[in-house]
């Protein structure tokens, strides 16, 4: 028998269809007032996508909530509805390294959602090359991983584009061996050199004898596995599901805390936030001190230097740029003073970009996640 004051699952139900309705109805409406935005953005030239505005709707969609539901839900419910908003009101296309399947593709996903067109490139390279020729409005690529560190290609095509980064995204990588056959039948290993690299020590204790293939891509390596039974890729779950493979062994990677930094192309970046993250490239003089020179120029205003690297430069023998990620943004005033008084101590100073500091991913251990 029914307790008094109880109501029963037919009631519940109709209490979830009256939210959806307010849900819905409430939805629209905001992508109406969208729409009044995107058509002002269109008469000032602004661009559709703006990471500051993004952030301001995170920080205050998650400030409001009070559960259940939890911040990293609230965030992804609001990351398909901005999505869709920019759709509605222009249509966005974003080169990422493909085919679908790759880290890259689930970084786009991640910061642009499901309601973008996404367009897959073959190389880092192509993904810069859309973007500078206004094949596509914005561009995903991975620039650093916490494991093997800086993603060369992409540190270099910064030297030969003018582009900027105008947002930043960190997603948690977990390596699987991907085929189509079984474990004894394996004699290749193929993959992105990145991934070949972050899981060498399993490789070596598990599948020494398996010749070692480099693709453009861990979703091109899923699609020569899924050819060829004795051909194995390292790859996301992901390309598992899209390319028809089992999971022979998962997360193979040698350390848990295993995350890629992924930077969105641009040709402009977008106003401070209070919580950014300016990136520069320079060359010095080739003198005794120079570089020392340069970074105490950074230290005398205050700025915190939060990456440095160097590349051969490209323009002489020996020679080498610079690209340094410092806190805050180019347009705040000590940033600014910094950046000016660094420009007189170096040569071909390039502002890369100023955009919002994406939350760095904390792994859970695997024996935690076990």
């Amino acid at each position: 028998m029914e307790e008094p004051g109880a109501v029963d699952l037919d009631e519940l139900r109709r209490q979830i269809d009256s939210c959806d309705e307010q849900l819905v109805r409430l939805i629209n409406e905001r992508a109406r007032i969208a729409l009044k935005v995107g058509a002002l953005k269109s008469q000032t030239g602004e661009p559709v996508y703006a990471p500051h505005r993004e952030q301001q709707v995170y920080e205050r969609v998650t400030a409001l909530n009070r559960g259940p539901l939890s911040e990293r839900t609230i965030r992804a419910i609001y990351r398909e509805i901005m999505s869709g908003t920019i759709a509605l009101e222009a249509p966005t296309r974003v080169s990422y390294l493909g085919p679908p399947g790759t880290f890259s593709y689930m970084a786009a996903l991640q910061k642009f959602g499901a309601s973008i067109e996404y367009h897959a490139a073959r190389e880092i390279r192509d993904v810069f090359l859309a973007v500078s020729r206004e094949h596509a409005d914005y561009g995903i690529v991975p620039i650093e991983n916490s494991t093997e560190g800086s993603v060369t290609q992409t540190t270099d095509m910064f030297m030969t584009t003018d582009l900027s980064i105008c947002s930043e995204a960190y997603v948690e990588i977990h390596q699987n061996l991907l085929a189509k056959g079984q474990l004894d039948q394996i004699r290749q290993i193929a993959s992105h050199p990145q991934p070949l690299a972050q899981c060498r020590e399993w490789l070596n204790a598990n599948l020494a004898h398996a010749e070692v293939i480099e693709t453009v891509s861990t979703a091109a390596a899923a699609q020569l596995a899924a050819s060829d039974p004795t051909v194995a890729a390292i790859a996301s779950e992901a390309a598992a599901t899209i390319y028809d493979l089992h999971v022979l062994e998962p997360c193979i990677e040698d350390r848990a805390d295993n995350v890629t930094r992924f930077v969105v192309l641009a040709h402009s970046f977008g106003k401070p936030t209070g919580q950014d993250r300016t990136s520069i490239m320079f060359s010095v003089p080739h003198r005794a001190g120079s570089l020392a020179d340069a970074l105490q120029a950074c230290k005398d205003h205050g700025i915190n230097l939060t990456r440095i690297e160097s590349r051969p430069a490209r323009k002489r023998a020996w020679e080498y740029s610079f690209f340094i990620d410092l806190e805050g943004h180019a347009e705040d005033p000590q940033v600014a003073r910094g950046l000016e008084a660094l420009r007189h101590r170096t040569h071909d100073l390039v502002v890369l970009g100023s955009y919002p500091r994406a939350e760095r991913i904390r792994p859970v251990p695997r024996e935690a996640s076990s």
